[in-house]
């Protein structure tokens, strides 16, 4: 993952329990929508798998990165796979320092002050604020007050009409997931909507 790159459209896209048969069509709504970055979450049946095929599908127009990793065993499979970035739900210490020191972009959870600031000094690339709907954007505007040298990316609860709001209260990035990654729209296997719903938060970036 190219960190700059990333921060010139600072957009995520987590996608947690597809199917095999999902990732191609997906790979191709979610680029066809402008998303150039994306999460499987390792607690999805087969992730490795789906992270390797996202990979190929893409062909280079998407960045590929693993979610909801809990430990070494899932780091190490999801590396394997293809992914080069990893973000986890609280900070992991080991994983955390193995990404560091390897120069692998990581994306610790964390919510309060103690936890932003020791997820930081962990080595993270930016610390995952969630869940960000449950304070808003204004905790952002908090948070960045005295950890101004400190990059958050929103995760839960950022919508279209209210992304905007996160980057100007301090948010680096933001992410959507399953608002998005619908389980109707996936079961209906209706990818042009999946497609139109992420084109409204590229469009909305500041």
């Amino acid at each position: 993952m190219d960190l700059k790159k990333f921060e010139e459209k600072p957009v995520l896209g987590i996608v947690r329990g597809i199917s095999d048969s999902d990732v191609e069509p997906l790979v191709g709504a979610v680029v066809s929508a402008g998303l150039e970055t994306m999460e499987i979450t390792m607690n999805t049946p087969g992730a490795a798998g789906l992270i390797r095929k996202a990979v190929k599908s893409s062909g280079g127009k998407l960045t590929i990165g693993a979610g909801t990793v809990l430990g070494m065993e899932d780091l190490k499979a999801a590396l394997t796979a293809g992914a080069t970035f990893i973000v986890t739900p609280v900070l992991i210490p080991d994983v955390t320092a193995y990404c560091a020191k390897n120069k692998i972009p990581v994306f610790p959870g964390a919510l309060t002050p103690s936890e932003i600031h020791a997820a930081w000094n962990a080595g993270a690339s930016m610390v995952k604020i969630f869940p960000s709907g449950f304070f808003g954007p204004t905790y952002f505007t908090e948070i960045k007050g005295p950890f101004c040298g400190i990059k958050l990316l929103a995760c839960g609860g950022v919508r279209p009409e209210n992304m905007k709001d996160y980057f100007k209260a301090g948010a680096d990035a933001v992410s959507f997931g399953a608002s998005v990654f619908r389980k109707d729209l996936l079961a209906k296997r209706d990818f042009p909507s999946i497609s139109g719903l992420v084109k409204s938060y590229i469009e909305n970036i500041v």
